[in-house]
């Protein structure tokens, strides 16, 4: 194998390493009380945050206003993503990767699993990666004592 083709491939494993990095981040503060100081550092300026029954959110004030929200909503969240598949094309890139978590809602000490697929692009700004479109979509909310599966009632 040539050099140029290794320092190819090499730089398409950093770069997939750097992605993961990222959504760790982006789950360490999320489970650090949704801290909106810190979110906007992990978007684009012009990046995108968008959930079911949410909306899409663009830009910092946008991204950190939602996250004040959350704050004031969630008491506890714990935030465990797995599985994913990046693309790498450039300074361009494309991920999927599931969640599934335990949280506590402020309003009634309410606890709930929720499960989500985010789809994500990516943007490297200045060397570094960035969100530039995070998408969460939902696949399960559940009280936590019920649980999610339908119940015979025969």
């Amino acid at each position: 194998m040539a050099n140029e083709e290794l320092e190819k491939r090499i730089a398409m494993l950093e770069d997939i390493e750097a992605i993961k990095k990222l959504k760790a981040r982006y789950c360490l503060i999320c489970d650090d009380n949704h801290n909106p100081a810190e979110i906007t550092n992990l978007f684009a300026a012009d990046g995108i945050w968008e959930g079911d029954g949410i909306g899409p959110q663009q830009g910092h004030a946008a991204i950190r206003a939602l996250f004040q929200k959350f704050q004031e909503r969630i008491a506890f969240s714990q935030h465990n993503v797995f599985n994913p598949i990046i693309k790498v094309d450039g300074d361009r890139a494309k991920g999927s990767w599931y969640f599934l978590g335990p949280f506590t809602f402020r309003k009634g000490n309410r606890q709930m699993w929720l499960a989500a697929r985010y789809e994500e692009d990516y943007v490297k700004v200045n060397g570094e990666w960035k969100f530039q479109h995070l998408r969460a979509i939902g696949r399960m909310a559940a009280p936590y004592e019920i649980g999610w599966a339908k119940k015979d009632v025969a």
